[in-house]
């Protein structure tokens, strides 16, 4: 009970050390804008400047830059048509709900984005049911926004959390959940163990939410490098996991059915070979290479080699439907992997052993 519980808060605690860069710069950013709107701007109460703010930043999200476009768009007409329709027919149950309907039908057949259409009909909530008595014309609400979100930009470029680090430990998790399934079915081949393929299968199939946040954290990495001085010189490393992304989804998928097809294999009357087993294990120890190898920021060479030597044996004996497709399957997984530490697409399907044994009879 208490390993779990003390498991659990440092995962916890893990979650919070990822997100407090982004909490700071919420809460800098919100300050500033209040600021910048206040004194600068004259506006006595610029709520819109520190919530652009929060929008802008986010808590780990990409697409910033989209977002502020989004947002001060959103604001604009939303206040547009609440303070035209407010002005003509009052303050209500019923007009907040038209002027609500009216601004997000309007944003919506305007663009789909959701931060967009949604913006629209808060900000129209606003004029609506806050701000009808107020003397801050629309404009002012606009310019608040464009502020808050200048500044939130801002506050990302200056005070930055770690595109390289945020962008590593998801790729991490993506190829040390493949390795795991492929060393989980190597020995499930070895021991014959029905319950460990299965396991193996389970694992494989939980993948993709893994896949998902490494995107969003290259996504986030990205924008992060393009808009800060700071991280300009991270690029060459974050390209690197650009190049690996796809093929590592790739991988994971083409992994999930060779665990399926390993469970099926341990029912047939001749089960998989331990060569077969051997490789398994090998390519997943190329996986955990070339996890490393980006981790430290290096050309992944020694992980290409380890596939390559993998990728030039010869295929094992068949032993039955399923045992061809695991082959199948493992012999993708490290074209995928190979294309992952940046091999040419020609030379990554080369370097795989011809499908014909010559030592077959």
């Amino acid at each position: 009970m208490r390993t779990k519980l003390g498991d659990h808060l440092r995962e916890r605690l893990y979650a919070f050390w990822l997100k407090a860069p982004s909490i700071a710069q919420c809460a800098i950013g919100a300050a500033l804008a209040w600021t910048a709107a206040t004194q600068l701007l004259g506006h006595p109460s610029p709520f819109f400047a520190p919530i652009a703010v929060l929008i802008c930043v986010g808590v780990g999200l990409g697409q910033r830059l989209r977002r502020v476009a989004e947002l001060v768009v959103g604001v604009s007409l939303g206040v547009g048509v609440g303070d035209l329709l407010v002005a003509w027919i009052g303050s209500g149950p019923w007009q907040i709900a038209l002027v609500v309907a009216l601004a997000m039908a309007t944003a919506a057949l305007l663009d789909s984005g959701t931060l967009f259409v949604l913006q629209a009909g808060s900000s129209a909530v606003l004029v609506a049911a806050l701000v009808p008595g107020d003397s801050t014309g629309g404009l002012d609400r606009m310019l608040d926004a464009l502020t808050g979100g200048a500044i939130g930009v801002a506050v990302v470029a200056l005070l930055p959390a770690s595109p390289f680090n945020l962008a590593a430990k998801h790729a991490s998790e993506v190829l040390d959940a493949l390795s795991t399934v492929l060393e989980q079915a190597a020995e499930a081949i070895e021991k014959r163990d029905v319950d460990l393929a299965a396991e193996a299968l389970e694992g494989a199939r939980g993948t993709q939410a893994a896949i998902e946040e490494f995107e969003q954290a290259l996504a986030t990495g990205k924008e992060i490098a393009m808009i800060s001085p700071l991280h300009w010189h991270r690029r060459a490393r974050l390209a690197r996991y650009e190049i690996a992304a796809v093929p590592v989804d790739h991988a994971l998928r083409n992994a999930r059915v060779l665990a399926r097809r390993t469970l099926a294999a341990l029912g047939e009357t001749d089960p998989p070979s331990a060569s077969l087993a051997d490789s398994m294990r090998e390519v997943s120890e190329a996986a955990l290479l070339l996890q490393l190898e980006l981790g430290a920021g290096r050309e992944p060479v020694l992980a290409r080699q380890a596939l390559l030597a993998v990728a030039g044996r010869q295929r094992p004996e068949r032993l039955g439907f399923s045992a061809d497709v695991i082959v199948a399957q493992l012999r993708s997984i490290v074209v995928d992997l190979l294309l992952a530490t940046g091999a040419a697409p020609d030379e990554a399907g080369a370097a795989l052993a011809p499908l014909d044994n010559p030592r077959r009879t």
